[in-house]
């Protein structure tokens, strides 16, 4: 039975009916697309099975980035099943960078949105499918068995309201938790919009929880995601902010406290969606930090699913190699003590992708180099490239009772390939090297990506547009992916 669509707009209301195999409903909501008026008819097919739902909920949910499971420590009981341990579970990563661990499903993917963007948006036709919460229950127990997985990331769409939804995930952890006895880690997403209620209940039964910024901007999201707001999405998340805080403070006065979203919360952002600069992605990446205590914040390159005149054309695919400079930016602000507004200014908005950021920053700031290892201090060692937090510690430590040389270095974990050009040790440098932005940046750029650097006028070192026909498709080396792991940035 072929899927079918039809579109009515009567007055001022807009009417989306579709016929599945799966589902059978109505939507009428206003032309702004700013509230839902009413679902008239819903109805989620009985005689698809589990194994059916089960392909349909985790295809829909590969778009999803923010799932990582790190920050919580807690040991198994007697008849209970599963653990959580603070190191975090086990991850496997996608071609693309992409961490795809635990069961990463949706409840549905039926949702009364329409965002541009979004595959599984109402006016789309594409497969539905909706778990009950013993069902949810049933897969994370029996993958758990098997040791597939250690936990559940568990995100939906918007069945009939945000209330609605909210509820019916609260319902899965709780009969996970209580029923099922599992205490493996759990990841949740927080529905905006929903009762305060219903998030704070969730949140005592989750190890973490995250609500989607979706868009950076409240522009981008005005544009593709009307129905929703920049105020919607940031209550749930101060909400969160202080329950982990009372939770905390509850816990030094009674031990035996429940705990409140133990693990943090987290957010995502799609790049390349809209035109937003990285220089302002980087800047609400770190007010997010600054004001909500996030533990993290998720990139995922924008992947065209959608025909609209609204969403932007990819010739070359997702922008995936932008992502991974902005991830490899994000470690910069929460591990290496820098701002935004060092990486990157109205000025000069956008990253550079034949290096990463921390190169970058390094070469435009030459005035700051080179750095004597034997003296200088912990952060400024932090922002010389090729020296991580782990091997700048490492130097602290050892230099206390000997006088350190590049050898040295090398067996401490410093990546001297990089930071060769910006120290000395014992007052020389390794090799002559011209301290000059140019020629350093030159040797930076890995031999694949050096025609590109050519090819820019007069082999100057300026920001490369993402518009650029230069049709970059160099995809982050395995250097940079083992930095990035690593955090020898």
């Amino acid at each position: 039975m072929a899927e079918k669509s039809w579109l009515f707009v009567i007055g001022k209301i807009r009417i989306y009916v579709r016929k599945t195999l799966a589902i059978r409903y109505i939507i009428c909501y206003n032309k702004k697309n700013e509230n839902i008026y009413s679902v008239i008819e819903m109805q989620i097919e009985q005689k698809m099975t589990i194994q059916e739902k089960l392909q349909i909920l985790t295809d829909a949910a590969k778009y999803d980035a923010a799932c990582t499971s790190s920050g919580v420590d807690r040991k198994g009981k007697a008849g209970s099943m599963g653990n959580a341990a603070a190191c975090g579970i086990c991850h496997t990563f996608a071609s693309d960078g992409r961490c795809v661990s635990l069961l990463k499903i949706l409840f549905t993917n039926e949702c009364v949105f329409d965002c541009k963007y979004c595959i599984n948006r109402a006016s789309n036709d594409v497969k539905r499918a909706a778990f009950t919460p013993d069902e949810v229950c049933t897969l994370t127990m029996e993958f758990y068995r098997r040791n597939y997985i250690e936990g559940l990331f568990l995100s939906s769409g918007i069945l009939k309201n945000p209330n609605y939804t909210m509820d019916l995930l609260y319902q899965t952890l709780y009969k996970l938790r209580t029923e099922y006895h599992f205490m493996g880690y759990i990841h949740v997403k927080a529905i905006p919009g929903a009762d305060e209620e219903l998030i704070r209940r969730t949140g005592f039964l989750a190890d973490r929880m995250s609500v989607n910024l979706e868009l950076p901007t409240g522009d981008g999201l005005r544009r593709l995601a009307p129905h929703k707001t920049r105020k919607t999405i940031l209550k749930p998340m101060k909400q969160i902010q202080k329950g982990i805080v009372n939770s905390k403070n509850e816990m030094t006065v009674y031990q035996e406290a429940p705990r409140f979203v133990p693990a943090g919360q987290s957010t995502q952002m799609i790049i390349g969606a809209t035109p937003e600069s990285d220089y302002q992605i980087m800047s609400v990446a770190e007010a997010l930090y600054k004001n909500y205590d996030l533990k993290r914040v998720f990139y995922s390159a924008y992947v065209s699913v959608n025909t609209d005149a609204m969403l932007p054309a990819l010739p070359d695919g997702p922008p995936l190699l932008r992502e991974h400079r902005l991830y490899q930016a994000d470690w910069l602000l929460r591990y290496y003590g820098f701002e935004a507004s060092e990486l990157l200014s109205p000025d000069r908005p956008n990253f550079n992708v034949l290096l990463d950021p921390k190169c970058e920053w390094a070469v435009r700031h030459l005035e700051y180099f080179p750095v004597e290892i034997n003296r200088a201090d912990y952060q400024t060692l932090l922002r010389v490239p090729g020296i991580g937090v782990k091997s700048a510690q490492r130097i602290v430590r050892a230099r206390r009772s000997a006088k350190l040389d590049f050898e040295d270095l090398k067996r401490l974990g410093v990546v001297l390939k990089r930071a060769v050009y910006f120290i000395t040790c014992m007052g020389r440098m390794q090799y002559r090297i011209r301290l000059e932005e140019n020629s350093i940046t030159h040797n930076l750029i890995h031999d694949d990506r050096k025609k590109l650097y050519e090819m820019q006028e007069n082999e100057s070192f300026t920001q490369m547009s993402l518009f650029d026909d230069f049709h970059l498709t160099v995809p982050p080396s395995v250097e940079d992916g083992r930095a990035a792991v690593s955090g020898q940035l």
